[in-house]
């Protein structure tokens, strides 16, 4: 008798908790989810475009932050990245991922390209050219500083370009939809390499 072949990994899973005097998080992270988001940051509008990275992502998140929303949400924004980063590089095995990924999204006259690279370097090229300053009362500057901490600490390079867009809200809606997206495809197991390491130097 063969055993399946399975195009999953178990137990992609991680918790991390970050504890400063400016924040306090708790992410877990379930890479081969079903897309379920629990989501509590003070921030309602991130928490929606976190909710779009785990439905188009299928990854379940379950996050708490409380931080000093009262001088600003800078704090919490980029130490939720840097948490969030945290905990996918600890969930992921890179043997076997597909390890590159993409995705162009559109939203009505928005339209974003999202690449990523689980390469084990960090690199952020960051194009979104907001029309506005802010959205839902959320400071569009803070994406990047959101982004920023992902990529340092998931040790990934990514590139994220609005290509086109004038409501504010359907671009930053491509982009983590979009973001969503090019995880999935990136994480995702090769059956015909699933036991190798996607790269030359036979590290990532």
């Amino acid at each position: 008798m063969t055993t399946p072949m399975t195009t999953e990994k178990p137990d992609r899973q991680a918790s991390v908790e970050r504890n400063t005097k400016e924040t306090q998080i708790r992410v877990s992270v379930n890479l081969d989810g079903s897309g379920e988001l629990k989501c509590q940051t003070g921030l309602p509008f991130l928490d929606h475009m976190l909710d779009q990275v785990a439905r188009h992502g299928l990854i379940d998140m379950d996050i708490h932050a409380v931080g000093d929303l009262q001088i600003d949400a800078h704090h919490t924004v980029e130490d939720l990245g840097i948490t969030l980063g945290q905990a996918f590089y600890q969930a992921l095995d890179r043997k076997g991922i597909r390890r590159y990924g993409h995705a162009y999204v559109p939203l009505d006259e928005a339209l974003s390209r999202v690449v990523v690279d689980f390469s084990g370097r960090p690199g952020l090229e960051y194009h979104v050219p907001f029309t506005r300053a802010s959205v839902g009362g959320f400071d569009v500057d803070l994406f990047y500083e959101f982004f920023q901490g992902f990529v340092n600490h998931a040790l990934v390079t990514l590139h994220i370009d609005n290509l086109r867009g004038m409501n504010s809200h359907h671009q930053v809606e491509t982009v983590f939809k979009a973001f969503g997206r090019a995880l999935r495809m990136a994480m995702e197991i090769d059956p015909r390499s699933a036991d190798v390491i996607p790269s030359t130097k036979g590290s990532l």
